[in-house]
């Protein structure tokens, strides 16, 4: 695992919205997040799971975090836009921002894959990705001390047989993160991405059903990267590729 012990209060006072919060890598870095101090925006396509980690958080008496249900395969600019308007009125910044929803699609042969699949897929991992962290850049500007992270994969940096349009997703992924902190450079903002591994989720699953979803670990045990990352502890870090084990 990644060598970081995060202090109690290691985000206090911090905005900080996570898309894909509702279950997950997203509901285990909410609920991290939460627990150190954090204002969490909790961002996602179902309701009712975001409600979930919503009780959760308040149940553990951490900041109250805000629901924001938004399905990211239709998400149009205008939605993000008015997004980030939102969150200028309410809090005037944000300090973080963890890019982590995404689709699997499906694993086959290139040659298979149809096309309305793979632009959904990229539609969700890299268009919606691009179009979020677009309209709230400007928030994170006004930041003393912002960061972005991208949830990536280790199919983003060396391609792999049959994972189609995720692979292909999260190489832009990583291409997205490097060009932006690239032009983040000097800036109170910074932008990293993060290779969970192999982990204990949904996706997961689906991906490899033969697996025994207890020889991974679980989303909360891999969260000492993502708080690392998110909070002040790694000012100075950007444009790099981590990862979570």
């Amino acid at each position: 695992m990644f060598d970081y012990t995060a202090a109690p209060d290691l985000l206090k006072g911090r905005i900080i919205l996570i898309s894909g919060a509702g279950r997950g890598i997203g509901a285990a870095a909410a609920r991290a997040c939460a627990a150190r101090g954090a204002t969490v925006l909790l961002l996602g396509k179902t309701e009712k799971n975001l409600n979930l980690v919503y009780d959760e958080i308040c149940a553990a008496g951490h900041p109250e975090p805000v629901v924001i249900p938004l399905d990211l395969k239709t998400a149009t600019t205008a939605q993000f836009d008015e997004l980030g308007a939102m969150i200028e009125q309410e809090f005037g910044r944000l300090d973080g921002l963890l890019n982590n929803a995404s689709i699997l699609g499906p694993r086959m042969p290139m040659q298979q894959i149809p096309d309305d699949k793979f632009a959904e897929v990229m539609q969700v991992n890299v268009q919606a990705t691009f179009g979020l962290t677009r309209a709230l850049l400007p928030l994170l500007q006004l930041s003393e001390d912002a960061s972005v992270v991208f949830t990536s994969s280790g199919v983003g940096r060396k391609g792999r047989a049959y994972w189609g349009a995720y692979a292909v997703s999260k190489f832009a992924t990583e291409g997205l993160m490097q060009v932006l902190a690239d032009e983040l450079d000097e800036t109170h903002v910074r932008a990293n991405s993060v290779n969970p591994g192999a982990t204990r989720t949904s996706m997961r699953a689906a991906a490899y059903p033969g697996e025994h979803p207890n020889s991974n670990p679980a989303p909360e045990d891999i969260m000492p990267v993502y708080l690392y990352l998110l909070g002040p502890d790694s000012k100075g870090v950007n444009g790099q590729a981590l990862n979570a084990q």
